[in-house]
């Protein structure tokens, strides 16, 4: 069965107006249940996660000073969001709900997060919507506890995965690629293992001409036993922030390759959401489900 992270919280209330679709949250499990896709069984709400598990990725005094809200107000403006200790609790839980993925993908092959791809946070800073790294953190805990001795890292936001790549940049059990816009946030761009930065006005058959030559070469020459993917939908034409000009189909035949690799080379995948801001949340939620049913269809 497919397990999936979710809880209420995730879908946290904003200041009108704000540009952040947190609705998604709801609306995605909502629609996969309206659907059929999935039952409540598939469900599981994430609990808390203990500060040493936290502070193995994140710099102690940043991690103090975000769960006693006391960012400075332009490290708040960093991050997007307006501080509180329920955005604190939020995150705490999105990443719990990523680690608790990573035991159930050993089980079933795939695990999804509704929220998560918190790529944009670093070791000691908090960054565009992203506070917590919820995918570093699970692959340290992987690490840690002996689950896995080698990871590879696939981000395909549309955005780069600055904070993912600083984090690792030091670790050679995790293997960090990702696959953005060049002409992007974040304009100041760390170095993953592997950047592949796209021109603007990327279409369907050459981004997945890029996926396809390069994807396959890097689980033969790195061998993972863990794969974590950020599949952001951010890569739309519809997007507002993302450049590109993805359809929805080609976004779906993404996802289905990443799967389809993982199963071929029998690998393990925890999956996080990552971005999406095309003006009608419709196009959001839509392009998001099809990654759960391309996952379904494939594994199940």
């Amino acid at each position: 069965m497919l397990k999936i992270a979710y809880d209420p919280i995730y879908s946290h209330p904003l200041p009108e107006g704000h540009r952040f679709p947190m609705l998604k949250y709801e609306l995605i499990p909502g629609q996969l249940l309206y659907e059929g896709v999935i039952g409540r069984n598939n469900l599981f709400s994430p609990g808390l996660l203990e500060e040493n598990i936290i502070t193995r990725t994140h710099d102690e005094n940043y991690w103090h000073r975000l769960r006693d809200l006391t960012l400075s107000p332009k490290e708040q403006r960093r991050t997007g969001f307006p501080l509180s200790a329920q955005l604190v609790e939020r995150e705490i839980r999105i990443a719990k709900g990523t680690i608790d993925g990573c035991r159930y993908a050993f089980d079933d092959g795939v695990a999804f997060n509704v929220a998560g791809g918190t790529h944009h946070a670093g070791s000691n800073w908090g960054e565009g919507f992203c506070l917590l790294n919820d995918q570093a953190i699970a692959a340290n805990y992987l690490l840690d506890n002996k689950l896995s001795k080698s990871i590879l890292i696939i981000d395909l936001d549309v955005h780069q995965g600055n904070g993912t790549a600083e984090i690792f940049e030091n670790e050679s059990r995790v293997f960090t690629f990702s696959m953005h816009g060049a002409n992007n946030f974040p304009y100041r761009k760390e170095q993953s293992d592997l950047d592949i930065p796209l021109k603007d006005g990327v279409s369907d058959g050459e981004f997945l001409d890029i996926l396809k030559t390069t994807l396959p070469r890097l689980i033969e020459q790195h061998k993972p036993d863990f794969i974590f993917y950020l599949s952001g939908v951010d890569i739309l034409a519809t997007d507002k922030l993302g450049k590109l000009v993805l359809s929805k189909d080609a976004c779906k035949a993404r996802d289905q390759f990443v799967f389809e690799q993982c199963i071929k080379h029998d690998v393990p995948v925890q999956v996080s959401m990552g971005g999406g801001y095309s003006p009608q949340i419709k196009d959001i939620v839509e392009a998001h489900c099809n990654t759960f049913k391309a996952a379904i269809d494939l594994y199940f």
